[in-house]
């Protein structure tokens, strides 16, 4: 009997799965949407505390002098004056400032690592450069988890960081998303709930590659560009079989990596940072983008976007840029200081990102001489608006900006207590909390043994 009943509730469970409208389960995912690498990072355990008596930039335009913040259980519990004390650690905040933690959107830590880099420069592994087409990459399965310059961004506030593929090949690949902590692999950094990020690049870089006797590939821009069409054509040719073949309306094809990554481009699962200098090559990008139908998250470098504000205004894509990197190619001899406060006055999204171990430890500075050079034309940027440029553009670009960049109740407390005004040169990060707990306080540095990168052979035996 007990086995007749078992057998009828199968019967009747396959049934009314048969019988259940076609939305209510769930489709499998397509070969783009799925991440083959997944995140180990496990959320800390939250220190909870009130910040008291401080000036908060709140990363959406919001200022207020002498508030408080509540932090509980990993999120910001309130935000506002006053604020009652539940029964945590308060921390008197009075004469310090509260930002969301900094985000940087283009980084090469761990793939880039200095010393190692700058004693051998085979030591980089920023750029696979053995096809113009490598899209079939992904940068994680590069990084090393020991480099320094993860520490040195934590310490100056910053709790999110891009790691992008090298600029040299046209689509150059995957990148990662991480939180600065130590962990022995990229994994148990690795950010997860944005959207997946991917490198391409324009201008100088790529048709330098192909002009090296070793290489195959274009040699101009218009080569480039050429490239560039192709490969999405043959991008979309390839995504339309995957979804036919899906339908049960025609046969599978051979899975292909680099077809793969940039149907995913095409669908608007996988989000486009683009390395691009000169107005008309972003000009070109962007034409590109609109003929294949797909967004490009952001220009990266940009250094003539103040020229077309228009254009990236009209496309919804962001300007990634410098304070003042000027003139070390040909195609930054027109950049501005002024170019961030520029960009903002004319309606476009914009942020700072460092693209540098060393400036990615001082994107609130960059941020401040970016801000400053604007006044010297006209131009006045609020801190409240400054710090967006930092912190909720930033997340916005990743996909994030509903978890991090923001100082609201309900969002993850990733979150800096400055010593001071933190566009000055003379303000430290005292407090750097990631998802509630404290990832690092000046006053009390980590004990911890430090990678081996800190501590050199100096000539001693292990």
């Amino acid at each position: 009997m007990m086995r007749n009943r078992a057998g009828l509730a199968a019967v009747l469970t396959a049934v009314f799965a048969l019988a259940a409208p076609a939305g209510a389960q769930r489709a499998a995912p397509l070969p783009w949407q799925e991440d083959p690498f997944p995140s180990r990072y496990q959320t800390p355990p939250p220190d909870d505390m009130l910040l008291r008596g401080a000036t908060i930039l709140d990363g959406a335009g919001g200022r207020i002098d002498g508030g408080d913040v509540l932090i509980r259980g990993g999120k910001i519990a309130a935000v506002g004056k006053g604020l009652a004390n539940p029964g945590v650690r308060e921390v008197d905040a009075a004469g310090r400032w509260v930002t969301p933690g900094v985000i940087d959107v283009h980084s090469h830590d761990g793939t880039f690592v200095l010393p190692l880099t700058s004693i051998d420069r085979e030591a980089s592994d920023v750029s696979e450069v053995a096809s113009p087409n490598s899209a079939d990459t992904w940068i994680e399965t590069a990084v090393n988890a020991q480099d320094m310059a993860f520490d040195r961004a934590l310490s100056n506030g910053v709790t999110t960081i891009q790691i992008l593929p090298g600029s040299t090949p046209i689509f150059a690949g995957h990148s990662v998303v991480v939180k600065p902590v130590r962990a022995p692999t990229v994994w148990g950094m690795k950010a997860t709930g944005g959207v997946q990020g991917f490198k391409m690049a324009c201008g100088e870089n790529p048709k330098s590659w192909g002009a090296d006797d070793d290489n195959e590939g274009p040699t101009s821009r218009q080569g480039v560009v050429t490239y560039m069409r192709q490969q999405f054509l043959n991008a979309r040719r390839y995504k339309r079989a995957v979804e036919q073949a899906r339908a049960g309306t025609g046969a599978m094809p051979p899975r292909d990596l680099k077809l793969e990554a940039l149907a995913g481009i095409l669908s608007g699962d996988i989000r486009v940072n683009v390395h691009c200098y000169r107005a008309g090559d972003i000009a070109a990008v962007l034409t590109i983008a609109r003929e294949f139908g797909f967004r490009v998250g952001a220009i990266h470098h940009a250094t003539e976007a103040y020229k077309i504000p228009g254009l990236l205004r009209e496309a919804g894509t962001c300007a990634a840029v410098w304070a003042d990197w000027w003139g070390f190619k040909l195609e930054a001899q027109d950049a501005v200081r002024a170019e961030a406060p520029l960009l903002e006055r004319a309606g476009v999204c914009v942020m700072m990102h460092s693209d540098s171990p060393a400036d990615g430890q001082r994107l609130n500075i960059a941020a401040a001489k970016a801000a400053a050079a604007g006044r010297r034309i006209g131009i006045d940027t609020p801190p409240e608006t400054m710090i967006k440029w930092t912190t909720s553009n930033p997340a916005k670009l990743l996909g994030l900006d509903k978890r991090i960049g923001t100082i609201a109740p309900g969002y993850q407390a990733d979150v800096v207590l400055w010593s001071g005004d933190p566009f000055s040169v003379y303000s430290r990060a005292d407090l750097v909390l990631i998802d509630g707990a404290v990832a690092w306080d000046r006053a009390r540095p980590p004990s911890r043994p430090v990678s081996d990168f800190e501590l050199g052979r100096g000539g001693v035996e292990p």
